[in-house]
């Protein structure tokens, strides 16, 4: 995102971060300076950002809330990625009050899957189901988990260990994590096993359809391993003794999976996603469905899943800077979807960087 944001001199960018590893990948880029701090303090948050005309949001999802919190409070404007636990609609009357356009969930899920759905709302008399299937993998299957993640495990253990919520009949269905798995077939990728998370979030309360649902994608067995980590406590918070030191189980088991989750220089992934949305229009059904398949662009090594999050998210970032979309309050994505122009607009970015979705329409 910084790399995108600063190229051709578009922004002056100032990356935050506590990792003086991290900021040093960014030391040479032209447009971009850089600045240590730590982010999980609300005042380190508010000198960062003090002087800035737009904010990004980019922090472990833990942190998430209190430093959307912490920029509205400095007076700033936020596009955040972060996939933070509390509603954001708690922090909707303080971006109000301040005239701020907040922007949360930026994503590719939740992100560019609301904006999709938000934008056919304005096509469709209505809307009667919502599926969203979405997976970050790594191109080389490996044991013991065939599985890597461009970002902190822990935030991946979330979504393991939230409960999962989605809507049938109308009803808000809550289940277990990891629950109801299915497996389907995508060309070009082959079988893999589709599993609940709480994906939907603001979807749950903001789009009126009868069916919503939010499936993650992973390979074969991996959903029983998970499982069985999660059952015997591994991803608890609780502390436990062990040899006398309180040790949280989740901190050691993020810690023992970093290594083994992240990628390796040359290591290749790919995302694939499918957005199903069903409806009807002047008394007549209506279907549309979004296949994307994107892989690591090898010539960068930039990973996959960086390019289809990222660039959402800087998408969103260049239509707030030129006044396409800046709604004071908060903004979940699938309301940018709903503005004229902005899921045009956002198509286009994404496409001029390979990010390219194949619409189907029955």
């Amino acid at each position: 995102m910084v790399r995108d944001l600063a190229a051709g001199g578009e922004f002056e960018v100032l990356a935050a971060d506590a990792s003086p590893r991290a900021l040093s990948a960014l030391s040479q880029v032209p447009g971009v300076t850089t600045l240590e701090a730590d982010l999980s303090m609300a005042r380190e948050v508010q000198s960062a950002v003090a002087e800035a005309d737009l904010v990004v949001g980019a922090v472990p999802g833990h942190m998430g809330f209190a430093t959307v919190k912490a920029v509205l409070e400095a007076g700033r404007p936020i596009v955040d990625i972060s996939f933070f636990e509390q509603d954001p609609f708690l922090l909707d009357d303080l971006a109000k009050s301040k005239g701020l356009t907040a922007v949360v969930d930026c994503g590719i899920a939740p992100g560019c899957g609301n904006i999709i759905l938000g934008y056919l709302e304005t096509l469709l008399d209505r809307v009667d189901r919502f599926l969203c299937l979405v997976g970050g993998l790594p191109t080389v299957r490996a044991w013991p988990y065939e599985y890597k993640a461009p970002f902190s495990p822990s935030d991946v253990i979330e979504e393991y260990t939230r409960p999962a919520r989605y809507v049938a009949h109308g009803q808000v269905v809550t289940l277990p994590a990891l629950s109801e798995p299915e497996l389907m077939d995508f060309p070009g990728v082959g079988t893999l096993e589709a599993f609940n998370t709480d994906g939907l979030r603001t979807l749950l309360h903001t789009v009126e359809a009868p069916f919503k649902k939010e499936k993650t994608l992973r390979y074969p067995g991996h959903i029983e391993k998970m499982r069985v980590m999660r059952e015997t406590g591994l991803f608890s918070k609780d502390p436990v003794e062990v040899g006398g030191a309180k040790v949280v189980p989740l901190e050691l088991t993020s810690r023992l999976l970093f290594h083994l989750w992240t990628f390796e220089e040359g290591e290749e992934d790919l995302t694939v996603m499918r957005v199903e949305v069903e409806g009807e229009k002047d008394g007549q059904r209506a279907s549309y469905t979004y296949d994307l398949l994107d892989r690591c662009d090898a010539a960068t090594g930039t990973l996959s899943m960086a390019r289809t999050t990222g660039y959402t998210c800087t998408a969103v970032v260049r239509a707030v800077a030129q006044g396409l979309y800046r709604a004071p309050g908060i903004s979940p994505p699938e309301y940018l979807g709903r503005a004229p122009g902005v899921y045009e607009f956002v198509m286009r970015e994404l496409g001029a960087r390979g990010v390219v979705f194949r619409e189907t329409v029955g």
